[in-house]
């Protein structure tokens, strides 16, 4: 009988060690009042980016009646829609991409080692949960910070990996590469 509560134990310790590989970024808190009849009740919406540091990320919202509640529920939230996102050299993007959800869009495009990351403030809380060093993203359109969540996310889900394009195209990863390298001294040579 005490091993069965031994092993009960050992599951939260790993559920603890799981949970303590993410970091999680608070995002935006909002107030919202329900009018009842006796007056105004009272209520918050969380919204939190959680990410490994290691190409995994993912966003929750959460909303109670207390803030570190709606807190909690928007990380719970968080950790079941994990993405994986594939980088360059563990720092950067592969390539340029756009991202829109409703009237938010976002411009993402890989930079050099050193650049850091150069984004607006829910997207750095993204960029940084997911472990990129190397960003510069630009919001155009709605400054909302769900609909900048939601489209930095449309616009990382867009990203690929060489290796997936090269299994894609039935290609090898070396072929790809070349033929890219290729084509930047094709057009440093027209210029």
């Amino acid at each position: 009988m005490a091993r069965e509560g031994e092993g009960g134990r050992g599951r939260d310790r790993d559920r603890e060690e799981r949970d303590s590989e993410f970091v999680d970024r608070l995002v935006h808190i909002n107030r919202v009042a329900k009018v009842v009849k006796g007056g105004r009740r009272f209520g918050f919406a969380a919204l939190v980016v959680v990410g490994d540091q290691k190409g995994r990320v993912g966003y929750g919202h959460g909303k109670a009646r207390e803030v570190p509640e709606a807190i909690r529920k928007a990380t719970e939230s968080a950790k079941r829609g994990l993405i994986r996102v594939p980088l360059r050299e563990g720092r950067t993007l592969h390539h340029d991409v756009n991202g829109r959800h409703g009237a938010g869009r976002v411009v993402l495009r890989a930079a050099p080692a050193g650049t850091g990351i150069i984004a607006g403030g829910p997207m750095r809380a993204v960029f940084e949960t997911l472990g990129m060093h190397d960003v510069v993203a630009k919001s155009q359109g709605s400054s909302n910070p769900y609909n900048m969540v939601r489209a930095t996310f449309d616009a990382l889900q867009r990203e690929d990996s060489p290796r997936a394009v090269a299994a894609r195209r039935s290609l090898k990863v070396s072929t790809l590469q070349a033929r890219r390298q290729g084509g930047e001294a094709e057009a440093g040579a027209d210029s």
